[in-house]
């Protein structure tokens, strides 16, 4: 595939750059730690790999055919994203204790990470953009879709891995109450910014 490279980067860029599943990433990994957030990860990566496949396969032509349909389903994943940076920046402060080993693990958990991806529009505008733009017209599509997905996949872990390990960095700085309050506002900001600003792609 001469498209691999350039493909390559386009799935880097997309999957580096902040966007409301690599914040709730960072936010998860510094409340629950870098292990309980590893289902979360695989689960962002899986779901969007999954809607590359999916859109590549014959969705994308009928959500560009029906725009209306497109833009519905933005705005409930704006909403969605909208409502969950809320439940983040109201969440009960909690000092993280250095000494405990085990913390309780996030509530969104693979599936959820995975099904999330469903109302994410810059996911949706991500695998629409592969399919328009790398997947081609010819006989060979199909497996080529599959190519890609299988691409973004493996290049989207080590991005989102990276957030997490962001998230485990910035716990070692949180230590009260207050500081913790202080994080999650700041990262319920951020994503409702990142979600947002996908109206403006």
């Amino acid at each position: 595939m001469s498209s691999i490279l350039p493909f390559l980067l386009f799935a880097f860029v997309a999957s580096i750059t902040p966007g409301p599943t690599n914040i709730l990433v960072l936010t998860n990994s510094s409340r629950h730690g870098l292990w309980a957030t590893t289902p979360i990860v695989l689960g962002a990566c899986a779901g969007a790999a999954a809607l590359v496949l999916v859109v590549g396969m014959g969705l994308g032509d009928v959500l560009i055919r029906h725009q209306t349909l497109q833009t519905v389903m933005s705005w409930v994943g704006i909403a969605w994203l909208s409502w969950m940076a809320w439940q983040i920046f109201r969440s009960p402060a909690e000092a993280i204790d250095p000494n405990q080993t085990t913390r309780k693990g996030p509530d969104l958990g693979l599936f959820g990470a995975a099904s999330l991806q469903l109302i994410n529009p810059k996911t949706w505008m991500m695998a629409l953009a592969v399919t328009s733009v790398f997947a081609g017209h010819d006989a060979d599509r199909t497996l080529r879709v599959l190519y890609l997905s299988l691409a973004f996949f493996a290049v989207a872990i080590p991005c989102m891995t990276a957030w997490a390990f962001a998230g485990v960095g910035a716990a070692t700085f949180i230590r009260s109450a207050k500081s913790m309050q202080r994080f999650n506002r700041v990262m319920a900001l951020l994503l409702l910014a990142s979600t947002w600003m996908t109206l403006l792609v």
